[in-house]
């Protein structure tokens, strides 16, 4: 089918073909193109055939001749550039892009159509206010879809404004023409009438859907405007169509449109099925304000009587033919309408007058969950950009791994005046991060493409989307005030991770983000507290937020950067005061990295303790310089023992029992950080030694390794066994640091040695087993006093060995 191209594709002008001389590279074809209205459609289809010839002269002129020219002007009014005509567009080939290249998915027909049926009845409904004639005998207002999968037919049957031939002819006839749209301009010009425009324009390119899946499409339709009934007949692959007068009278209407598609082989099986109908109207158009009725095959069980013969008894004779009912209950099939759009869209009501059950039970239905939300909002924006949404918070996480940070999970789902749109958002209308909140957005204003399946970026959807995603902050934060922490503590658990990531992905936030974070920290090993609770209790003198990024709860108690901080604790515990001095615990893999993206919080900055420079306010300079001169030597010699593994060796600030620490520089990674970065499956080495940062290699002063080790650098400083216990120490402190040591194999076997050295002898051995230990030593003492050749049993060979040389 191709109807014409009309007036509503552009403004009706002339084709002027003129050429414009150039110097040495002949002429130019300068052409404007214009759209005629819905005359000569199969001479259009025919093509467009240009010849060009040339004219004797000094230049070169082209001559044009369109075959499928409407109207041309007489030869006496011909330019000399060439002769101007008027063409009919190919219809056919724009109806071929229109059905196979503007809707990704053929299932939006059924949208379509029925967004049309709803059309018709609301201007039936808007004009039966000023006019009741309209309404007629026509019946109640409502849409009946009855599938035909013998015969491969959808019928689909609206008892709305119905079209005259002439409106057929411009609603039909013309690619992109809406009816809807000229009865609001109609509206508009009309002041009396009124402005409730409240009507989507579907006519014109929606209507041509419908060849998405049918070879052939019959509309049928009464007007109360007209006494006659009209049938409209077109074939997918023609470039005409055929308007006739209805004379049959079973097919009379008494007001409306029917259209018939008789679908093609490859769609019969699945649009011609009653249930995958019947899904589709659920899906698109459930919360359309008409009843929608679909013709559906139905069961029901009944009784029937059943005759059998009775036996006779012992001494009675068999009478013939007498038999005795039996009731019997049996299930029959049959087929009725049944109504599609039972849930009424709650977004529409007035959130006063909806209860919470109805919220919870509108959730459940349309997002197919089991569990109550943990928290919903409903509200209506009003403005430069209107809509009305619902949003929820689900009970649970996402029970997939894939779909944590999916930002097409398909739930938020956009409605236009109640029709589904679309629910495959990549990011427009909520950011990754709070991907998992579901809800609907009912909006008049949203910038669509032409088949209504994407959403383009404009400002309007940045504003929807700010509105939006400040809707969903409230609704967390009422969450977090509640007095009764469980609810909040079950949504940390299920979507904490989407919080995290907010605060690196969406860095105007921040200030909203923040509060919801929650941490464990070494005051609150069991239970969570939020920065402001932690900025609230901290001490006067403290100027930063501590924290520490480990790979679990228990590594982080025992790391030994917190030695001296819960030392500090302590003390301020016993003086009595109210102030903690604690470190929060970052165990999970995204909390170093959010923690960095925030900074400061309430003007705090976040210190990690495990770097270089940790400041905590009290520290005694005096004792310090006196620590850094009595162990400078010792600092030295380590540093010289180490070499290049650490970048410098110095006296720690933060250590109380551990020997020593090794921290990380400023700029570079924690060990936290390098232990994830080395996890990755596509990481790059090259950048793990760029960013890894320098080490730096901490003593505690007053630890008595650290002692022994002084004395062993001033009296022996070329000592063995010192210089193996400098070795042993730092990579213990490795581990102890969280770092990953380079060769495991070889720490254990300092150790193994270390142990074999201090347990040797100390609870007493068997006497065989000395025994064997003084003749090995023997044996090898007498190995190093002379060249004499120690031969193994099993290396020993015959003189009749074949394998001797």
């Amino acid at each position: 089918m191709a109807p014409a191209l009309s007036r509503s594709l552009g403004a009706s002008s002339v084709a002027a073909l003129r050429p414009t001389p150039s110097r040495g590279r002949g002429p130019t074809l300068r052409s404007a193109v214009a759209v005629q209205g819905r005359g000569a459609a199969a001479v259009a289809a025919r093509g467009v055939r240009w010849e060009a010839g040339r004219r004797k002269g000094k230049g070169r002129m082209v001559g044009v001749r369109c075959e499928a020219a409407v109207t041309e002007k007489p030869a006496g009014e011909e330019e000399a550039a060439g002769e101007q005509f008027e063409y009919q567009a190919e219809v056919s080939r724009l109806l071929d892009l229109i059905v196979h290249s503007l809707y990704s998915h053929k299932e939006v027909f059924l949208r379509e159509l029925v967004s049309n049926a709803s059309d018709a009845l609301d201007k039936l409904r808007f004009l039966s206010v000023t006019d009741s004639s309209v309404l007629s005998d026509g019946g109640e207002l409502e849409i009946r879809i009855k599938p035909d999968p013998e015969a491969g037919t959808i019928t689909i049957t609206d008892t709305g404004i119905g079209m005259t031939k002439d409106e057929l002819k411009d609603c039909l006839g013309t690619i992109a023409q809406s009816g809807t749209s000229k009865f609001l301009k109609a509206l508009k010009e009309n002041k009396d009438l009124g402005a409730d425009n409240g009507l989507i324009g579907q006519f014109g390119v929606g209507f041509y859907s419908a060849f998405l899946v049918a070879e052939k499409v019959v509309v049928s339709t009464k007007s109360p405007k007209a006494d006659k009934q009209y049938v409209w007949e077109a074939m997918a692959d023609s470039s005409s169509y055929v308007i006739k007068e209805e004379t049959d009278p079973e097919k009379m209407l008494t007001r409306g449109t029917q259209i018939t598609l008789f679908l093609r082989d490859d769609d019969k099986y699945e649009f011609a099925d009653p249930g995958r109908i019947q899904g589709l109207v659920k899906n698109y158009s459930q919360f359309v304000s008409f009843p929608i009725y679909t013709w559906q095959e139905k069961s029901r069980t009944v009784e029937v009587e059943e005759e059998e013969e009775e036996e006779p008894k012992e001494g009675e004779e068999a009478t013939e033919g007498e038999k005795k009912k039996k009731k019997k209950t049996i299930t029959e099939k049959y087929w009725d309408w049944e109504l599609a759009n039972e849930t009424k869209p709650i977004w529409m009501r007035n959130p006063k007058e909806v209860e919470k059950t109805e919220y919870n039970e509108f959730y459940k239905k349309a997002f197919n969950e089991f569990l109550d939300p943990l928290a919903y909002t409903h509200f209506t924006t009003e403005g430069e950009v209107e809509f009305r949404s619902v949003l929820y918070i689900p009970g649970m996480a996402p029970l997939s791994n894939e779909e944590i940070m999916n930002p097409k999970t398909k739930n938020i789902r956009l409605y236009v005046k109640r029709v589904f749109i679309s629910d495959d958002f990549d990011g427009e209308l909520f950011p990754r991060y709070l991907s998992f909140v579901k809800g609907v957005v009912d909006s008049n204003d949203l910038p669509l493409n032409v088949s209504r399946e994407i959403l383009q970026e404009s400002r309007i959807v940045r504003i929807m989307r700010k509105r939006l995603v400040r809707k969903t902050f409230d609704m967390i934060q009422e969450i977090a005030e509640k007095e009764d922490k469980e609810d909040y503590k079950k949504f940390w658990e299920s979507f904490g991770k989407f919080v995290k990531l907010g605060c690196i992905e969406d860095t105007g936030n921040h200030k909203r983000l923040a509060p919801l974070l929650r941490f464990y920290s070494s005051k609150n090993e069991t239970d969570l507290i939020s920065l402001d609770q932690y900025v609230e209790n901290m001490p006067e003198n403290q100027k930063a937020i501590y924290y520490i990024a480990t790979d679990s709860l228990q590594s982080a108690k025992t790391a030994p950067f917190l030695e001296k901080l819960v030392q500090k604790d302590i003390e301020f515990w016993l003086r009595g005061t109210l102030f903690l001095f604690q470190v929060l615990y970052l165990i999970e893999p995204i909390d170093e990295v959010a923690i960095q993206n925030l900074q400061t919080y309430k003007e705090k900055k976040f210190v990690d303790i495990s770097k270089e420079d940790l400041e905590l306010g009290d520290e005694d300079e005096d004792k310090e310089n006196e620590s850094k001169q009595e162990y400078t030597l010792l600092c030295d010699w380590i540093k010289q023992q180490l070499g290049d593994k650490v970048a410098k060796v110095q006296i720690s600030k933060r250590l109380s029992s551990s020997p020593c620490v090794l921290v990380s520089g400023k700029f570079g990674w924690s060990a936290n950080m390098e232990r994830l970065m080395k996890a990755q499956t596509l990481g790059d080495t090259s950048s793990l030694e760029f960013m890894r940062g320098r080490r730096i290699f901490e003593i505690n002063p007053d630890h008595p390794i650290a002692k022994d080790l002084s004395a062993a650098c001033k009296n022996e400083p070329e000592s063995t066994e010192a210089k193996r216990a400098v070795e042993l120490l730092y990579e213990t402190a490795l581990i102890s640091s969280g770092y990953t040591p380079d060769s495991p194999a070889e720490l254990g076997g300092k150790i193994y040695e270390m142990m074999t050295i201090a347990l040797g002898g100390r609870w007493g051995r068997p006497e065989e087993s000395e025994a064997a230990t003084s003749e090995s030593n023997v044996e090898v003492e007498s190995s190093e006093g002379s060249a004499t050749e120690v031969v193994e049993p099993s290396e020993v060979r015959p003189e009749s060995d074949p394998w001797k040389d």
